[in-house]
């Protein structure tokens, strides 16, 4: 009997120690604001130039999901989401904003709109876009990415 109180006494002590661990895993919400989460972009737009997937991919989260401008096919891993940036990269994009919406919540954000892409050769690739961004404890990722390009016909 003494041996059982001893075995249930060590695994209620086990338990309460994992809830006490996993309720100093909450996250307190970071403050942010506009301006920071429309940098996020920049950083982003900054890291296309280095011509480097690997670079591009550092923006994003382990998880995250990229829905790309020129792609129909989901990219849900690195390994994914840098084979596209090979590709993309090799059209040297510069990206601009020409509208956008941001929302900012607990240690999330999402900036939605417009933006232009300047190719190889001055040409154009006007896409809507949607970065949602996650705050991951130390800095801000990409958790979702999706851009397609516009209709040509623009009613």
């Amino acid at each position: 009997m003494y041996r059982k109180m001893i075995i249930a006494s060590f695994l209620l002590s086990c338990f309460s120690a994992s809830t006490l661990a996993m309720s100093t895993n909450h996250m307190a919400c970071v403050k942010t604001n506009k301006q920071t989460i429309a940098a996020l972009f920049d950083r982003w737009n900054t890291s296309l130039k280095t011509r480097n997937p690997l670079k591009v991919d550092k923006n994003y989260t382990d998880n995250a999901i990229l829905l790309a401008t020129l792609s129909s096919k989901p990219r849900v891993t690195s390994i994914e989401r840098i084979e596209y940036f090979k590709t993309f990269l090799s059209q040297h994009p510069i990206g601009k904003i020409d509208s956008r919406t941001i929302k900012i919540g607990c240690n999330k954000a999402i900036d939605s709109g417009l933006y232009t892409f300047t190719l190889k050769g001055k040409k154009k690739l006007h896409a809507r876009y949607t970065f949602t961004y996650l705050w991951n404890g130390n800095k801000w990722l990409i958790s979702s990415h999706h851009s397609s390009e516009l209709p040509k016909n623009k009613k």
